[in-house]
């Protein structure tokens, strides 16, 4: 893979390990849902007023979902949910977290916690409902351990950093009447590349197929066919949108929104990306469940591409959307960000958006809002896979 010696760059929050992020978060995570009200509160306690005297704090962001009960307590089931819980609290956009748990849930946090090779300290805090006495003393702790996290995580600061520390995950649908608007996608993907930086695609099903015969290495390309073998059989007579495309002989040729440069790598769901360049992610293309896995991998920016309009926003990320058509940006102009559709009214060229989509992307990195985040979205979007129920 050629990487430019020109190194585009953003202002990012540079953590001790040497990985950047576009947000300085404290996350609020539970092990199961149980616990998910008490941890609900906590993050809602911290109001942008509350928040005023930590102005380099964006916020404090809850991770509640509906696993961690009714399952059994090993397998892959739990190792996805408990992976995902674990990348989401290493992604570089949180500075701190506080992991809540009830406290006899199959998703035991001490099991949790030692899985994940995660040990509480001064950044990371437990709290369990049943050692401390219910609900209302849980929030009075959880409010406690954030609290004592502000000062640190204040003292994380933007700086300029080289594009290749960024990490963009993108969730496209295949559109033919938007096929100008994915090229340009691919275009700025091709130039994060260039550039040194990550592009994390999705939605397997979909774009595996397409990939093989990008595959960087004989053995990145086997992997491609082996998930594509696994999915084929994964949504064998369901009724899922991978399998109608199946059916119909709908999966994508290609896929404009990838770009052109080979694929570097195959990573598991939550597994955290090793490496630059094009890659993918194992995933289903449900929005909330492909994002969760992003942010879990180490993604610290969403990219979406959607033919059907979307107003999904990830926990954990900025999310930026494209809209790809005029009635789309015109109509849903408070949930998409850029108007896409100018490059079908000749108002742009393939690559003049191509560079519209990259430079959206640094300034967004850099701290500009999303639609998603001046609407609040991303507080009930956080969803781990649940292998077996969404493809």
């Amino acid at each position: 893979m050629k990487v430019s010696a020109q190194h585009s760059t953003f202002n990012g929050y540079l953590r001790a390990n040497g990985q950047v992020g576009t947000r300085n978060y404290i996350g609020v995570l539970v092990v199961g849902n149980c616990a998910a009200t008490a941890a609900r509160q906590v993050a809602a306690y911290f109001t942008p007023k509350r928040l005023a005297a930590w102005p380099n704090v964006d916020g404090v962001v809850p991770f509640v979902h509906e696993l961690g009960c009714g399952m059994e307590k090993s397998g892959e089931p739990m190792d996805l949910l408990r992976r995902t819980l674990g990348g989401s609290i290493r992604n570089p956009n949180l500075a701190g977290a506080v992991v809540m748990a009830l406290g006899c849930e199959r998703n035991n946090i001490y099991g949790f916690l030692e899985q994940e090779g995660l040990k509480p300290g001064p950044m990371l805090r437990t709290v369990v409902l049943q050692e401390v006495g219910g609900t209302r003393a849980s929030i009075n702790a959880g409010t406690a351990a954030v609290e004592s996290m502000l000062a640190a995580a204040n003292a994380f600061t933007r700086t300029p950093t080289s594009v290749e520390h960024l990490v963009v995950g993108l969730l496209a649908e295949p559109s033919q009447d938007a096929r100008h608007a994915h090229a340009a996608l691919g275009r700025a993907v091709d130039r994060l590349v260039a550039e040194g930086g990550t592009a994390v695609l999705t939605d397997t099903a979909q774009a595996a197929p397409a990939l093989v015969a990008r595959g960087a290495s004989a053995r990145v390309s086997r992997e491609l066919e082996q998930r594509v073998s696994w999915w084929r059989g994964y949504t064998a007579n369901r009724d899922t949108p991978g399998a109608r495309r199946e059916q119909t002989g709908a999966v994508p040729s290609s896929l404009p929104h990838s770009g052109s440069t080979p694929v570097q790598a195959v990573f598991s769901y939550g597994q955290p990306v090793g490496s630059h360049g094009l890659v993918l992610m194992d995933c289903p293309g449900h929005e909330a469940a492909a994002s969760s896995g992003l942010v879990a991998s180490g993604a610290t920016l969403i990219s979406t591409a959607s033919a059907n309009v979307t107003t999904f926003g990830a926990a954990g990320a900025p999310t930026l959307k494209l809209a790809l058509s005029a009635g789309q940006y015109a109509r849903y102009s408070d949930d998409l960000d850029v108007d896409a559709s100018v490059v079908d009214a000749d108002a742009a060229s393939v690559e003049e958006l191509g560079g519209i989509i990259f430079e959206r992307w640094l300034s967004c990195a850099s701290g500009e809002q999303t639609c998603s985040e001046e609407l609040g979205i991303g507080e009930c979007e956080f969803v781990p896979w649940s292998i077996g129920v969404l493809a």
